[in-house]
């Protein structure tokens, strides 16, 4: 390879980083100034299934998530925001049947039902559902691959709640 060319694919590589890293630097902008502080009450488990401090490990996910993304101080009366939520779900499913009627691939869901009352804006209110799976091979149990999963899981379903706030998509 030239010079050049090398020149040419490391720029384009550094303009395409800039360019995604902005795509997804909310950092509060699209929340109202006039929110100040953010109340995150405990995470209840009310479904079978999963670990018993899952509900504990996600309330410390999205308080961190609130902390580093936005300037909202996390607070434990009158708050601007108040969230709360509830794993509704947690359940392990065969996915792409074989021909020999066997599993090619297991999916673990997660589903947590997440409440919003903005007391500055009541039009922002919401109650709504988020949910996301990932899938894994069939040949290994719930138990090898739930320590992986569960990180991924969870940082999707708080950066889709963290859109539908400071986004209201």
């Amino acid at each position: 390879m030239t010079l050049k060319i090398m020149c040419n694919k490391i720029l384009i590589c550094l303009f395409a980083s800039i360019l995604l890293s902005s795509c997804y630097s909310f950092k509060g902008a699209s929340l109202s100034q006039d929110l100040k502080s953010i109340q995150i009450n405990n995470i209840r488990l009310e479904t079978a299934g999963g670990p018993t401090n899952l509900g504990l490990t996600i309330n410390e996910k999205v308080k961190e998530y609130f902390q580093r993304n936005t300037t909202l101080k996390i607070i434990n009366q009158n708050p601007d925001l108040l969230l709360e939520g509830t794993i509704t779900g947690y359940e392990m499913t065969p996915q792409a049947p074989t021909s020999d009627d066997k599993a090619g691939l297991n999916r673990l869901t997660m589903k947590i039902q997440f409440s919003l009352v903005n007391r500055l804006d009541e039009t922002k209110n919401f109650d709504q559902e988020f949910s996301f799976y990932q899938d894994f091979p069939q040949n290994q149990t719930l138990t090898q691959v739930e320590k992986n999963l569960i990180p991924k899981l969870v940082d999707q379903i708080i950066l889709d709640l963290f859109n539908k706030i400071a986004g209201d998509w």
